[in-house]
């Protein structure tokens, strides 16, 4: 297997609204973004400014100072930290000579799921988000090729013919993908029907937080786990059975991160309906990461925006393993209703087990008392 890695500069610009710390973060995640997407990050440009400057995003000095640096390093792949408009996308490219790849957040990252996609299912998720995204930038992408050609021999007027064609290729497109969608989310709702009234319970957090090595300490099962961002896409349902027969299904599925893309999560919403329909939510977060507040609030985020902020959840700070005793009772003093564990080295899954247990008992006598 080839060990080629692509050449990779990031970008990111820093808006007044934005603190140092949460800046930092964010540039950190968008490397191992481009390592997990295959890339080696050979170096990094950082601006400035109260708010993105509209034609060249970063500003005209700035976007000289990446050309010099694209010409020095001879890359020919740019990522930038945020979204980029078609006519600012346009500009760049434009600015760096036309030979470099230009490529956004959401880009990136929906490049990312392309690769990991495995089931069919999440095959068409990732399309149908793929094509959300490129159909707004459609007209900066024939603006290009207008200027470029407008006028010449064999390129005069069909532009906007040709953005019009393409814009009723793609819509028809995601016709389609959403019909396939809707009749894989009904054999789901099927399915989900058919498990009665077991409690289920869902794992959701940040990518990269453990869920799915958890997982498999929670049911003894081997589920694919790796350290690498968005292991997960495709949603892994797995049961716990107690000493008297009760059974749990645990369901684990794709991790959230910060700026993800607003089609993509539209797009994986059949996937997460799983968790819609949970009794209980699994918060999994990364002790020992710094930013770990500002994952939380990214999740709580996220969860507002699927509407199921208000569902019973359960704290867990997972990789404990990777904090001292000093770091870990400033976290129970701060997080005093999370359960502490390390999933990697079973570290408090029984106590986790236990309190899930206890959860799952009220609910049934809940249920039980309700329907009498």
């Amino acid at each position: 297997m080839s060990s080629y890695k692509e050449k990779v500069i990031i970008v990111g610009l820093r808006t007044a609204d934005q603190t140092r710390h949460f800046f930092e973060e964010s540039m950190l995640e968008l490397s191992r973004l481009a390592d997990t997407a295959g890339g080696e990050v050979i170096a990094s440009l950082e601006q400035s400014l109260d708010k993105p400057v509209a034609a060249t995003f970063i500003g005209k000095g700035k976007l000289e100072e990446l050309k010099s640096l694209v010409e020095t390093e001879e890359c020919h792949t740019v990522v930038f930290d945020d979204d980029l408009k078609p006519k600012q996308l346009f500009n760049i490219e434009k600015a760096l000579g036309g030979e470099v790849k230009i490529l956004d957040r959401s880009g990136l990252i929906l490049d990312i799921f392309a690769t990991r996609a495995r089931t069919s299912e999440a095959k068409i998720q990732v399309e149908l988000a793929q094509l959300e995204y490129l159909k707004p930038r459609l007209s900066g992408m024939w603006e290009h090729l207008s200027r470029q050609y407008g006028g010449s021999i064999g390129a005069r007027g069909p532009g906007e013919t040709q953005l019009e064609t393409d814009r009723r290729v793609i819509d028809r497109r995601i016709s389609k993908l959403k019909d396939k969608l809707a009749k894989v989310e009904s054999q789901r709702l099927t399915r989900r029907k058919s498990r009665g009234n077991e409690f289920r319970v869902s794992l959701l957090g940040y990518t990269n937080a453990g869920k799915s090595t958890l997982l498999n300490a929670l049911t003894h099962s081997k589920a694919h786990a790796e350290d690498k961002l968005f292991a997960t896409l495709d949603p892994r349902t797995r049961v716990f059975r107690d000493p008297w027969g009760h059974k749990i299904l645990f369901t684990d599925t794709v991790g959230f991160i910060r700026k993800l893309p607003h089609d993509l999560v539209e797009s994986f919403k059949s996937t997460l309906a799983e968790s819609v329909e949970s009794d209980l939510i699994l918060i999994v977060a990364d002790a020992g990461h710094q930013a770990l507040k500002d994952h939380l609030k990214i999740v709580e985020t996220e969860l507002r925006r699927l509407e199921i902020a208000d569902k019973q959840k359960l704290l867990v700070l997972n990789k404990i393993d990777t904090i001292d005793d000093f770091a870990r009772l400033d976290l129970e003093r701060e997080y005093s209703d999370a359960v502490m564990i390390s999933a990697l080295q079973t570290d408090g899954i029984d106590k986790l087990l236990e309190k899930i247990l206890g959860i799952a008992g009220e609910a049934v006598s809940s249920y039980l008392v309700d329907n009498e």
